[in-house]
């Protein structure tokens, strides 16, 4: 899984707070919106992106990027979309979306992003 995963506008990003793996309400909310997706959308297979702020160290930031990934992939196989159709990689703290060094900023980088993909021998 790698490069041929691209960005799917009907996949919206999560958001978390500060050192946290909890989904909130608005997070589960648009997880059902993007399992939705995945159901009318048999073929796409997806690798969550776990991210953080820059604040932590970089192992510690991996590991809870890693965490985040998995809180969503657990959670869109709940609303019933198949483990193997999720991958899941943390970057830490390492594609920031927002560069800057303050709160607004760290408030975007505390996500995780859903790229996909359909496999070669579904594609029309």
């Amino acid at each position: 899984r790698g490069k041929e995963y691209k960005k799917i506008p009907q996949l919206e990003v999560i958001y978390f707070d500060f050192d946290a793996t909890t989904l909130r309400a608005d997070a589960r909310a648009i997880l059902a919106k993007n399992a939705k997706w995945l159901k009318e959308n048999k073929e796409v297979e997806i690798t969550v992106e776990g991210h953080c702020d820059e604040r932590g160290t970089t192992d510690y930031n991996i590991a809870l990027g890693d965490r985040r990934a998995k809180a969503v992939r657990g959670y869109l196989m709940k609303l019933g979309i198949k483990g193997g159709r999720v991958a899941t990689i943390s970057y830490g703290e390492e594609k920031p979306a927002d560069a800057e060094h303050n709160e607004a900023a760290w408030t975007k980088n505390r996500r995780a992003e859903m790229l996909g993909r359909i496999p070669p021998a579904s594609k029309k």
